[in-house]
């Protein structure tokens, strides 16, 4: 089986369920739960609860925070490969369930930030080997080394890659021309149908999807 290199990030997601819309100024009555999350981790605990021979690459803090998401990550069966960082917090997502079930996140990358090409294991990017990257990592000029340089071992090593494109607000404030350079010559891309809009300019689904097709 195929294994997995995941490069993302690894947060604890604060999910608040709403049974109403917001009452802006007011209280706004919610279930309120606490788990380990991130992009990156989430789809790295998805692969190995499939099987999938998986390794998350990403940083957290120095804290209760970080030491029980990497806890919980590696209990899911995930190789840890996760810099821990003395000077920043792990991040925090506060997540907001509308009734309807559309979620609208509000982060706080914290460490993630940090990632710098030094946390990037050279050995997990081998022949044969797949990588996936989570776009919030590339879309952040802070962390953008970091994602660049994965794309860069994976290449080198004839890996396949796919990268989601993460969400339509950091995608816009990086530009879609950027990302769709270096991002060129991926095998797969994961966007969701707000994603492809913006990267396309096209607003029907399928002339979305053809021209990436095209592109890509």
């Amino acid at each position: 089986m195929t294994a997995v290199v995941v490069l993302g990030d690894l947060v604890v997601d604060v999910v608040a369920t709403m049974s109403a819309p917001v009452a802006a100024g007011s209280d706004s009555p919610a279930r309120i739960r606490y788990a380990a999350g991130g992009a990156g981790a989430n789809v790295a605990t998805w692969l190995a609860g499939l099987g999938v021979p998986v390794s998350l690459i990403g940083r957290v803090g120095a804290d209760d925070a970080g030491r029980r998401c990497l806890a919980a990550v590696a209990a899911a069966g995930v190789h840890v490969a996760v810099a821990v960082d003395d000077d920043a917090t792990t991040g925090t997502v506060i997540v907001l369930v509308d009734p309807d079930g559309e979620r609208s996140m509000i982060p706080d990358r914290a460490a993630n930030l940090r990632l710098c090409p030094e946390d990037v294991d050279g050995g997990l990017f081998t022949p044969g080997a797949h990588l996936h990257l989570s776009g919030y990592p590339l879309l952040d000029h802070s962390s953008s080394a970091a994602a660049c340089h994965a794309l860069s071992l994976a290449r080198r090593a004839g890996m396949t890659v796919s990268v989601d494109p993460a969400s339509t607000a950091p995608l816009h404030a990086f530009g879609v021309d950027r990302f769709l350079d270096l991002t060129e010559g991926v095998d797969l891309l994961l966007p969701n149908r707000a994603e492809a809009q913006l990267l396309t300019g096209r607003s029907d689904p399928l002339a979305a999807a053809e021209w990436l097709a095209h592109r890509y």
